[in-house]
């Protein structure tokens, strides 16, 4: 009878432990909540991997996550014809420098960076490894820092058995990762690093969420 309630009141307490290691989005957030950005700009991701389309469709998904997280995204497409005008596509140039300039061009609180360490198609998925990086247009502070290593599985499982079925599944598995493009799974990473940001100026969450469990700060997650 000891041994039971020894053994109850350990799970008990690794059960407590797991729900007490989530952070609150104040805790894991708190450069967010103490800089609040209202406007933000995207630049264009960095990429480095061998697929050089990676760039511009990750460009093309990144805003729609944090507008809808109550953030004023500048427009994606007049910011990069002016960027590309002014010579300034190239964000590796800018990730490490001040962000003033951004500031009194743009009029943004805060620059959106990206960096693609994996974009490739493995087996019957797709695998993406992307950083995130906000930093204060005011101060240079980076103020959200978040990887997600994402690993998109797109094989088919009819619930069927035997060897007709299994074949089947087979081709049916690698029709599905061919014809699957890359940036299904870039904005399925960019759901799980934005859905913990804290909410905007034009949510209304806004300063109502601090107390919102997070998941951590890095994630790595299979999703269909």
């Amino acid at each position: 009878m000891k041994r039971l309630l020894y053994i109850c009141l350990l799970a008990v307490i690794v059960s407590s432990c797991g729900l007490t290691s989530r952070l609150s989005r104040e805790t894991q957030y708190a450069s967010m909540y103490e800089n609040m950005p209202t406007t933000v700009l995207v630049m264009p991701p960095i990429n480095n991997t061998t697929h050089v389309e990676a760039k511009d469709l990750l460009y093309t998904s990144i805003s729609r996550p944090l507008a809808e997280a109550g953030y004023y995204v500048i427009s994606p497409l007049l910011a990069m014809d002016i960027l590309k005008s002014e010579s300034a596509y190239d964000s590796e140039l800018f990730i490490d420098k001040p962000l003033t300039a951004f500031r009194d061009f743009f009029g943004a609180d805060a620059v959106v960076f990206s960096q693609i360490d994996d974009w490739t198609k493995r087996g019957f998925g797709i695998d993406t490894k992307i950083r995130y990086i906000i930093k204060s247009a005011i101060s240079n502070e980076v103020i959200f820092d978040r990887t997600c290593n994402l690993h998109l599985d797109l094989s088919v499982n009819s619930g069927n058995s035997g060897a007709i079925a299994a074949l089947i599944e087979l081709a049916a598995s690698a029709i599905v990762t061919a014809t699957t493009d890359h940036i299904v799974a870039a904005r399925k990473a960019n759901y799980y690093i934005f859905r913990d940001i804290p909410r905007g100026k034009y949510s209304p969450d806004y300063l109502k969420d601090q107390g919102v469990l997070v998941d951590a700060k890095d994630i790595t997650v299979t999703v269909k």
